[in-house]
């Protein structure tokens, strides 16, 4: 382990991310909210000021290694998701400092679970940082600080370690200039958003906290009633349609720029993903119709959760805990399989689903016909043998840390539903699951236990377990340089 590399790059990494918290102190300083304003300052100054010594600080060796760059990611979330807490806890606006860590570690993760019973009695300033969390945790605290400092070779094994998804490449032949066109189809889609949410009568701050939240695919509202509160299938069927096109591959829309429109029509995952959606609304529209009475109706709110459970966002328009259990249960089903790989969307991938299916049924095939090649191909490329092992080894730690979750959940004595749809949900940063941790109510019931063991979850989900594991492992940090 490059220890002096590892610490460098975080300081770096630290230290432009103590910037960030400029922007929510400019916004208390509109609203003339100062004491906030001053919270915000005097945190990012302080995390500013921490970093420092390893900014300066120059390693006497400067590669970095695939476990370097996971290193660097885990430790860089866990630290800004801490120190994102302080704004929270220092304010008053969340006594208690557990209770403003699981909000600070659901909002940079894109979760959008949370403990707060009254929403709108914050203020604007903290709503502005709940929903800016998402924003920055969406696309990725690192992606961003490679797109901002100067160009490094290592630049590839950090966007690896922090991208959610089962593979990340470079969209051109520097890791630099892949993080910054990413980051600029992040901002002009953002950009968009807000835009036609505003255009559709949500004001002009509601609709940057929305926006900001839809492209993280996080959750955050800043009303008690969600969306709801707006009642407009105007504003709904926006958010349906962007929350659906941010949990899409970016790589595919750096191609539509580029003008590879062939890559985009033939992609499985792209194909798969939309089919899913198709599918899932159109049973759980069969199964609601019972309760709406209207086609209309049914699919408004059917397409929304679907889309908003799916891509993890975990916007509600419908309070689903009311609906069959079939559609419960479908639901569920989506908060596993998750959005595509290289969105900011959570869960298992799409990606990876599509791989397993290819890998069992060569297997089968293998078993019928003993003599016959079968090879697994995604997009026409055959997957190295490396590739499909990944796969299934992120499919048992994925299975066990839900496991282990569940069991760990079970001591606080709540029912089956919550306790395993609460892990579900915050493993694959959705946000609301079912029974008492639904859609229209909170975590705030949990033991401090609970929420650390989410808290957890929610990193290990949204980091996809191998850095934080990498990190632990006693082996990786024997030698030293």
């Amino acid at each position: 382990m490059n220890k002096g590399i590892v610490f460098h790059y975080l300081s770096k990494a630290l230290l432009l991310s103590s910037a960030l918290f400029l922007v929510p102190a400019l916004v208390s300083l509109y609203y003339r909210e100062y004491f906030f304003m001053l919270i915000f300052l005097g945190v990012g100054g302080g995390m500013a000021l921490a970093s420092l010594p390893g900014v300066f600080y120059r390693p006497r060796h400067k590669y970095m290694f695939a476990r370097e760059g996971m290193v660097i990611a885990a430790l860089m979330w866990i630290i800004f998701s801490a120190v994102g807490a302080l704004p929270f806890y220092c304010s008053g606006s969340i006594p208690h400092y557990i209770d403003a860590l699981f909000e600070s570690v659901s909002g940079f993760t894109t979760t959008g679970s949370s403990i707060l019973t009254d929403i709108e009695a914050l203020p604007r300033g903290i709503l502005f940082w709940r929903s800016f969390t998402h924003w920055v945790g969406g696309m990725g605290v690192l992606v961003l600080a490679i797109a901002i400092l100067p160009s490094s070779g290592n630049a590839l094994y950090l966007m690896q370690a922090e991208c959610p998804g089962p593979q990340v490449g470079k969209l051109v032949p520097k890791g630099k200039n892949s993080a910054l066109y990413l980051y600029l189809i992040y901002g002009a889609l953002t950009f968009i958003t807000i835009v036609l949410l505003f255009t559709g009568g949500m004001p002009l701050f509601d609709s940057v906290c929305h926006g900001m939240g839809i492209a993280g695919t996080g959750g955050f509202g800043i009303k008690n009633d969600g969306l709801s509160y707006y009642n407009s299938p105007y504003l709904d069927g926006v958010v349906t349609v962007t929350m659906l096109l941010f949990g899409v591959n970016f790589t595919l829309y750096y191609y539509m720029l580029i003008r590879r429109f062939r890559e985009v029509r033939k992609n499985t995952e792209l194909r798969v993903y939309f089919s899913i959606v198709a599918i899932s609304t159109a049973l759980i529209m069969l199964n609601i119709r019972p309760i709406y009475h209207s086609v209309g109706k049914c699919f408004r709110y059917a397409v929304f959760q679907v889309a908003s459970i799916i891509t993890s966002t975990g916007f509600a328009t419908a309070d689903y805990n009311q609906w069959p259990l079939f559609s419960q249960m479908l639901l569920i089903l989506l908060m596993l399989i998750g959005a595509c790989g290289g969105s900011t969307g959570g869960g298992f991938k799409v990606q990876r689903c599509v791989i397993l299916w290819k890998s069992g049924s060569a297997a089968m095939r293998k078993m019928v016909h003993p003599n016959s090649v079968n090879q697994v191909k995604s997009d026409n490329k055959i997957l190295r043998p490396e590739a499909l092992h990944h796969v299934w080894s992120y499919l048992i730690l994925y299975l066990g840390v839900l496991l282990a979750s569940f069991l760990l959940l079970s001591l606080d004595d709540m029912d089956f539903g919550t306790a395993i749809s609460a892990v579900i949900t915050c493993t694959n940063n959705i946000g609301p699951g079912i029974n008492s941790v639904g859609p229209m109510e909170n975590f705030s019931f949990l033991s401090d236990f609970s929420k650390a063991v989410l808290s957890a979850d929610m990193l290990l989900g949204r980091l996809e377990i191998f850095p934080i594991l990498v990190l632990l492992a006693p082996s990786v940090w024997r030698k030293s340089f």
